[in-house]
């Protein structure tokens, strides 16, 4: 599954997509930027599959919703 957080910083605000392996509950795959765009969701779920390796049979699943910054 995956999602998407606002971290604001003392420099501005960042984006930090994240990719998580349900069964172990860890982290694959992340990505940070300062803009909420495509490249942010891809870069994040490309790493994950970089890391997992074969991707066969997996389910991506992400909740799709839109939550306005602060």
């Amino acid at each position: 599954m995956a999602d998407i957080k606002y971290i604001p910083t003392w420099q501005g605000h960042l984006y930090l997509a994240h990719v998580v392996d349900v069964c172990t509950r860890s982290v694959v795959g992340w990505a940070m930027r300062d803009d909420l765009s495509t490249q942010l969701v891809l870069d994040a779920l490309e790493f994950a599959f970089w890391r997992r390796g074969d991707v066969t049979g997996v389910v991506h699943h992400s909740d799709r919703g839109v939550a306005t910054t602060p």
